[in-house]
């Protein structure tokens, strides 16, 4: 990791207080390649390892920060919902409101967005139509990648390391009487992304809950997100996919194009 600071004087050549030195330590905890070591964050800081732990677990308690084990700490789910919802209402929702909204209009049904963050996937935009219900999904909330209409979407597109790291590395808890928990079955649903352009989640993260989801990659080909239509399963039958599948999957490859996925890059030479 890369260190937060360069010496113990904030930007002005000032001593750093209490403050600065709080969020240096959320700066880096906010890094990619979490969770990260707790002595790693305390040399990035320019911090003794006391304090650093001390600042961790006053974040830990607040929902900032999150222990993970084996004195590692990963952002926790506060600062990952604030990070969502400040996302969810900047200028970047230009480029994606518009096209959940479209989808929204074209299939009658809830479309959400969501980005990729390590082996969750956080809600940064939720289109709703008028209807008598309301999906239980919030922006800036967090759900698993591996039983997930979003989340499979996301794996489908990660580097394989990536794919075990989520799937591999621990027994996958059963949150429904669906959830696929086996490795190799769910490598098998990651496929129909290329196959068929998207992902069914048929009650695997929620009962009564069915969604379809693509995912959306950016200019140099990395997925970023994905895109789902989602309804309870009376409203939204298995028999409806192949009709439903194909309009997200071209809705996240519009937004993937407003990224720079799929354009040309021409050189000097050309």
């Amino acid at each position: 990791m890369e260190r937060a600071v360069n010496d113990k004087t904030g930007a002005r050549g000032e001593p750093r207080g209490a403050v600065g030195k709080a969020l240096e330590v959320l700066t880096a905890l906010s890094r990619p390649g979490g969770p990260h070591r707790l002595a790693d964050l305390a040399k990035a800081c320019d911090l003794p390892k006391p304090t650093a732990h001390r600042m961790l677990q006053t974040f830990a308690e607040a929902g900032f920060a999150a222990g993970t084990g084996g004195g590692q700490y990963d952002v926790g789910p506060r600062l990952l919902g604030l990070s969502a919802a400040v996302l969810a209402g900047s200028r970047a929702t230009r480029f994606t409101r518009p096209v959940l909204t479209e989808l929204r209009r074209r299939t009658g049904h809830t479309v959400h967005y969501a980005v990729h963050h390590a082996d969750r996937a956080v809600y940064v935009e939720k289109v709703e139509p008028d209807q008598a219900y309301r999906m239980n999904s919030q922006v800036g909330g967090e759900v698993p990648l591996y039983c997930t209409g979003v989340g499979r979407a996301i794996l489908s597109r990660l580097p394989e390391a990536e794919v075990a790291a989520v799937l591999d590395a621990a027994p996958l808890d059963a949150r429904t009487p669906k959830t696929l928990t086996d490795p190799t079955a769910i490598r098998r649903e990651l496929a129909t992304v290329d196959t068929l352009g998207y992902v069914v989640d048929d009650e695997q993260n929620e009962p009564h809950v069915r969604s379809v989801a693509a995912p959306v990659v950016d200019g140099l080909g990395h997925v970023v997100g994905a895109i789902s239509v989602s309804g309870l399963t009376f409203t939204l039958p298995l028999d409806s996919m192949p009709t439903l599948g194909p309009l997200v999957a071209e809705a996240a490859n519009r937004l993937s194009a407003t990224l720079g996925h799929g354009m040309r890059v021409v050189s000097d030479e050309d």
